[in-house]
């Protein structure tokens, strides 16, 4: 598997653990997918989730880490995901959700898979876009809580994809990057001064 899933801190692994065996927090979390499983649920491939904050004026996207999500694996899929954020106390919970992003989530790591080079996976979300992408990171050894896409970085946007990028099309960062540029760089209002 050319996939090299970087491990989670221990401390946000094990607040998952804990929101999962807490029947009122899986309750409360309005996740039908979760309340209906069948069988043990379990977390698996945690990401690290950077958020895309701005590009650079020489180009370099600047990104931080804002927490990492686990895909919840109940059978044969993952019927929801868990996300945890940094406190000043450390690693918590934070929620569960469903929809539209963890089957995708899941189908972009299949489709990574079957690439012959090794890759680190990242997720990245653009704000501005409303856009999630898995970010295939080129160096397995970093340090996933920190870096930002290099120039030969792999990013797949997830479905839903805004208007005009291809969802599950994997592109390499330097060839992605103008067109986030473009999209997220405010244009100036009509008439007034440039």
């Amino acid at each position: 598997m050319p996939l090299h899933v970087p491990p989670a801190p221990a401390p946000a692994l094990r607040s998952v653990l804990t929101a999962l065996s807490s029947p009122t927090v899986v309750r409360e979390a309005r996740t039908p997918s979760l309340l209906a499983a069948q069988g043990p649920a379990t977390p698996e491939l945690p990401l690290p989730v950077h958020v895309l904050d701005r590009i650079s004026a020489d180009g370099t996207p600047v990104t931080r880490l804002a927490g990492w999500r686990f895909l919840i694996r109940c059978g044969d899929h993952a019927v929801a995901a868990a996300e945890t954020m940094l406190t000043p106390d450390g690693w918590a919970f934070s929620h569960f959700f469903e929809g539209p992003y963890v089957a995708s989530t899941e189908r972009a790591l299949r489709q990574a898979e079957t690439v012959p080079q090794p890759f680190q996976p990242r997720l990245l979300s653009v704000p501005g876009l409303y856009m999630l992408t898995l970010w295939l990171h080129g160096d397995c050894a970093a340090d996933a809580a920190t870096g930002h896409p290099a120039a030969a970085d792999v990013l797949v946007p997830l479905a839903p994809a805004p208007p005009g990028i291809a969802a599950h099309l994997p592109v390499r960062v330097a060839e992605l990057l103008p067109v986030l540029t473009h999209r997220v760089t405010p244009s100036p209002l009509l008439g007034s001064p440039a």
